[in-house]
């Protein structure tokens, strides 16, 4: 703190106005965190994904049959959080991709953003059927997550299996953490927490960044 105080000190005194020495000291910091940090969100990519999906829209407008096309702009959507958007795409896409497990996974998610737990959940355990693995395991900790707030013991099992999975995720052992206040385990939730920081202090630091955001909320904990 004291070193951006110092630096915004700097930066006033340099241009002679506070504002526009508030707003470099901003994209200083914003540019710094995206090259090391990895925190704040990248302001780029909202603009980046609203033009593929507008070519995505010509494409299908004028061949409503393609099928790729549909799939891309519905992970558009997610990503963009339009889950509700997302979701006819997807459906479209289901009859002729049965046995995909992403497909699976992408309705199941859309599901359960929604709100739709029953029908999410459904989609989740077919995704883990044709594929356990299926994004990595993603769907076991979207499951935990979903079901957190009215089945934390059902959803501590689904982060279990997530972390069976893939013992070097940080958010994994931080959700563990949270699932297991809610179950009143509050041994068992230090531990998680504990084990979170451990394992993000032993990643290798191309891997650090994309897991940092879990480690610092663990650490607040």
């Amino acid at each position: 703190m004291l070193i951006k105080i110092l630096l915004f000190g700097l930066l006033w005194r340099i241009v002679g106005n506070p504002f526009l020495a508030l707003l470099i000291l901003l994209v200083i910091l914003y540019f710094l965190d995206r090259r090391y940090v990895g925190i704040l969100p990248n302001i780029w990519r909202p603009f980046q994904l609203n033009r593929r999906a507008s070519r995505l829209r010509i494409d299908l407008h004028a061949n409503p049959h393609n099928t790729s096309a549909k799939l891309e702009l519905a992970r558009i959507l997610i990503e963009r959080k339009k889950f509700q958007e997302a979701l006819p795409y997807l459906e479209q896409t289901l009859p002729i991709m049965q046995e995909s497990a992403d497909v699976h996974y992408e309705i199941g998610l859309c599901q359960l953003k929604l709100g739709r737990i029953a029908e999410g959940e459904s989609f989740m355990l077919k995704a883990i059927e044709l594929n356990p693995r299926v994004k990595y395991g993603e769907a076991y900790l979207r499951l935990g997550e979903a079901l957190a707030p009215q089945l934390p013991k059902r959803a501590a099992q689904f982060i279990e299996q997530f972390r069976d999975l893939h013992s070097s995720s940080v958010e994994a052992y931080y959700r563990l953490g949270q699932l297991y206040q809610q179950l009143g385990r509050q041994e068992d939730a230090k531990r998680a927490y504990r084990e979170a920081l451990d394992i993000y202090r032993g990643l290798p630091r191309y891997s650090r960044r994309q897991q940092r955001r879990w480690a610092w909320l663990a650490r607040m904990k």
